[in-house]
């Protein structure tokens, strides 16, 4: 009988490939397996047009930093987002310094990030906001200017065309950065391959199951369409929005409950040198009242493969495939006894959500491209192109919220994990995994203790709560990743 896996991994993603790497530093003998259904990595969510590659760090998302009612900006999620990227900025410096990735302009590049507002009542709050943010350590150096020329140096698009009547306001942050986060996939994955790992694409798992001793059965087909079973130790499910069907399957209780709400993306695309020359940053505004969180819309610079862009967007769609190539009877096969209540509680507490969804599906190219001239006046329909982005499974908790952000499922004893829901997704792949560890191995953490404090310095030690530590770390990380360094409070004051 063959021998069990030490880890096997389900998906070819940003998710499995950190992981994956992360457990081979820590343990280099444990036999890794990566099954992926499609015959490329990073073709879902981790691909680089299927999400914004913002690098999520709070300096431009002005979600991130609600309004309370007396009038002050609430800054608590823009750190702990910050704080995460942080740590995959971290784990990213280490694996480059070890030469088990390349030269970092495979897949991130610096790239200023930029909060835009317009009217009265915006420019005031996003000047409350910088004055929450810009005396933090981890938003050091952030800028604030409501004099449109300084704007139009920052960003030359936002102010061509536009009327000069209407205040507008900007915030800046050189410390921001673009990533291709499907090319990173690709770099951990062969990483992990060279390194003595498996991988099988065009594998789909369709089966988990625990064995009698304890072990995990994985089943699927092969791509040439054999089926087989694997047994393992552990089990990741990083498989985007099949997850859920997968977990379901695995019969652990602590999946039941959840469920999980489909939600499709749209961005126009545009590659016209002279267009893109003149917009060197991302660029977010504020959500439209009653939008859900992930529709922020922003103008951002992408560099795909040595080529930068410009996308803008997202606009909502909705698709019941949990998968961009998934299928149209995705949802219906996730609904359960145990998590129909809590999908019916969901909708009937989110009908504005629903109908966001469905004015943006009813609206037409013109009222879409409308949204664009918001941020650049004098955009050319003929310049863009509509792009069909990844699907977003957004978790629906056992208690009826539909929870705009990611929830790690482990058994109680650790044998097997997996990860649902979305945004901000890939930016946090790194802390994320790092829970998994927590959660799966907490024997082992003790003796994993120096190898992870190697990988990521600030582990276990908040950045927030060390001014010096946080500027040390962003100064080495920026360093090795060719990134602009943070600038030192007395500089920020000067400058």
């Amino acid at each position: 009988m063959e021998k069990p896996a030490d880890v096997v991994l389900i998906g070819g993603g940003i998710m499995s490939a950190t992981l994956g790497v992360l457990l081979q530093e820590l343990e280099p003998t444990w036999d890794i397996r990566v099954y992926e259904r499609l015959d490329a990595l990073g073709v879902e969510s981790s691909g680089p047009w299927n999400n914004a590659g913002t690098g999520h760090s709070a300096l431009c998302e002005l979600n991130y930093t609600p309004e309370k009612a007396d009038g002050s900006i609430d800054i608590a999620k823009a750190v702990n987002v910050n704080e995460q990227f942080q740590i995959s900025r971290q784990l990213w410096s280490f694996l480059i310094e070890k030469g088990r990735i390349p030269d970092p302009d495979a897949f991130i590049h610096a790239t200023p990030h930029m909060s835009f507002v317009w009217g009265e009542e915006n420019v005031e709050y996003l000047r409350r906001r910088h004055e929450s943010l810009s005396t933090h350590p981890l938003f050091t150096g952030m800028e604030f200017t409501d004099d449109p020329e300084v704007i139009r140096g920052w960003a030359p698009l936002l102010l061509e065309g536009r009327d000069g009547s209407v205040p507008i306001a900007a915030t800046r942050s050189d410390a921001g950065s673009d990533v291709d986060f499907g090319q990173l996939t690709k770099l951990l994955m062969a990483s992990l391959t060279e390194h003595g790992a498996t991988l099988q694409l065009g594998t789909e798992i369709s089966k988990v199951r625990r064995t009698s001793d304890d072990l995990w059965a994985v089943s699927g087909r092969s791509q040439g369409g054999e089926k087989f079973t694997v047994t393992s130790r552990f089990v990741f499910v990083g498989a985007g929005g099949y997850a859920l069907r997968l977990l379901q399957g695995s019969g652990i209780p602590e999946i039941k409950g959840f469920g999980g709400f489909p939600v499709s993306g749209e961005f126009l695309r545009t590659s016209k040198p002279e267009v893109v020359a003149k917009h060197q940053a991302k660029v977010y505004g504020k959500a439209a009242v009653g939008a859900p969180p992930m529709s922020v819309p922003h103008l951002d610079t992408r560099v795909v493969q040595g080529s930068s862009s410009l996308m803008f967007g997202p606009y909502a769609g909705f698709s019941p495939r949990f998968l961009k190539f998934g299928s149209f009877f995705d949802l219906f096969r996730s609904i359960r006894w145990h998590n129909l209540l809590p999908m019916i509680k969901a909708g009937l507490r989110n009908l504005d959500l629903t109908l966001y969804l469905i004015q943006q599906l009813i609206a037409r190219p013109k009222t879409k491209f409308n949204d664009l001239l918001d941020f650049f006046p004098d955009a050319d329909p003929r310049d863009w192109e509509k792009l069909v982005a990844g699907q977003r499974v957004q978790v629906i908790r056992p208690d009826g919220v539909l929870q705009f952000g990611t929830e790690v499922i482990a058994a109680k004893d650790g044998s097997i994990a997996g990860l649902l829901g979305a945004s901000p997704g890939a930016s946090t792949a790194a802390p994320i995994m790092l829970q998994v560890l927590e959660r799966c191995f907490p024997d082992r953490m003790a003796d994993w203790a120096p190898a992870l404090a190697a990988m990521v310095p600030s582990h276990g030690s908040p950045l927030a709560e060390d001014p010096a530590l946080a500027l040390q770390v962003m100064g080495r990380t920026a360093d090795t990743l060719k990134l602009n360094p943070p600038v030192l409070p007395d500089e920020a004051a000067t400058a």
